[in-house]
């Protein structure tokens, strides 16, 4: 089950007016492709309006802002809900998000960088992750489980339920830019310019094939990828998509 990082407004997300990169890539190039949901099961046609939608999402933004709010706190901003607004996609997967992981808490605990990393590994059983998501003083959202980020200005993690009623770990786009800096600090020194390239220039091997839905499947003598590579890929992809959420003010998520 792959990854996918979507920054955009929650109406569009749940209303499914987007495609994934692998979506649009397919599309382009004559593939058929069916998007399915994490149990195996097609994803079908939005049956509730886009209306309904955006009324739900604004309910939903309205408890979730009042529910965080302390008392003598200067209110948290809103953000705006539509199904218009433009949105961002790509896809790390999750072999390049745990080489992010991998390269950053190395780094941290100044333990070398593993060369290479298996096709589909286990990156939260590694020790040094583990280490990271446990260490009480440090409290980075990306070694939280955290799979949504707020266009909130505040550097917070918290646990609330998301539409629908799932508890999960949540955060604000505001500390995953001060996260990311920290990485790109302690590690590469590397100027924006660099880091937007990396999307094109560093990640997974490019050989591959791909199935009638349009799924990329890549060739059997890829089994392992070179760490730093898809760390930086990562990374790329991670900050492409916190400088749209930021000029657009909108949420990012991890859809999978």
């Amino acid at each position: 089950m792959g990854m996918d990082l979507y920054a955009g407004t929650l109406t569009r997300y749940y209303a499914h007016n987007w495609k994934t990169i692998s979506q649009q890539w397919a599309e382009e190039h004559g593939y058929g492709f069916q998007r399915v949901s994490s149990t195996g099961d097609a994803l079908g046609e939005e049956t509730v309006s886009p209306e309904d939608v955006q009324r739900g999402m604004e309910t939903w933004r309205d408890w979730l802002l009042k529910a965080l709010s302390q008392p003598e706190q200067v209110p948290f901003a809103v953000w705006e809900e539509d199904n218009e607004r433009p949105y961002f996609t790509d896809k790390p997967d999750w072999d390049a998000f745990g080489a992010l992981l991998l390269v950053a808490a190395c780094h941290i605990y100044g333990d070398p960088v593993p060369e290479t990393v298996a096709k589909g590994w286990d990156f939260w059983d590694h020790p040094l992750i583990r280490r990271m998501g446990e260490d009480r003083s440090r409290g980075w959202s990306l070694f939280r489980g955290v799979e949504w980020w707020l266009p909130l200005s505040e550097t917070i993690l918290f646990e609330a339920p998301r539409p629908g009623g799932v508890k999960g770990a949540m955060a604000s786009v505001s500390l995953l830019r001060w996260e990311l800096e920290q990485i790109n600090q302690l590690v590469w020194q590397a100027e924006e310019e660099t880091v937007l390239d990396w999307s094109h220039t560093e990640g997974y091997p490019t050989d591959g094939w791909v199935d009638g839905v349009g799924q990329v499947t890549m060739g059997e003598t890829h089994r392992v990828y070179r760490t730093e590579s898809l760390a930086r890929f990562a990374y790329s992809v991670f900050y492409r998509a916190v400088k749209f959420a930021e000029e657009n003010r909108v949420l990012i998520l991890m859809d999978y």
